[in-house]
């Protein structure tokens, strides 16, 4: 039961991570390029991205609590959980974490400098929409929940720790 609760503890942090860092690397790609431009009428204008977490899946969550709540209730001591992170007929439950994706948009501004040498014919030239405010505010975020999902690994580390040692 220890390793099943130590994989789906650790998996859950582990995506938990992965999203921030993902949060974190986006936001340094758009901060990078919000000053850039490309010639006059091509398409290869960067493209400012957001990470988008997608809403868990609530039935698998809702199997695993009714697996761990019935394996609170046993009365019989040698009955055996199936454990935690499992589905109600004993299958890995898995993806317990935060799932997203990475999604471009197609936002510009435009800005009049005839002397660009990326200026159209009317003297704007395009720029990816990115505030940097925002993307700076998204990193410090991303950067606290990255340390906050450190933490959670750092203390399941102790929990066990102490366990062996009793």
């Amino acid at each position: 039961m220890l390793p099943d609760r130590l994989s789906s503890t650790f998996q859950t942090a582990a995506q938990g991570l992965a999203l921030q860092r993902e949060r974190i690397s986006v936001a340094s790609q758009n901060i990078a390029n919000a000053q850039t431009s490309a010639p006059a009428g091509s398409e290869n204008v960067y493209r400012p991205k957001r990470v988008q977490s997608l809403a868990p899946d609530q039935q698998k969550f809702l199997q695993v609590l009714s697996e761990s709540v019935s394996s609170l209730t046993r009365t019989n001591p040698k009955h055996m959980a199936t454990g935690v992170g499992n589905t109600p007929n004993g299958e890995k439950a898995t993806g317990l974490g935060p799932d997203f994706h990475v999604s471009e948009q197609n936002k510009f501004r435009y800005e009049y400098d005839p002397n660009h040498p990326d200026a159209d014919k009317n003297g704007m030239v395009k720029y990816p929409d990115i505030d940097m405010v925002r993307e700076m505010t998204e990193m410090v975020s991303a950067n606290r929940l990255y340390e906050a999902n450190l933490s959670s690994i750092e203390a399941e580390k102790e929990i066990i720790k102490r366990s062996l040692e009793i």
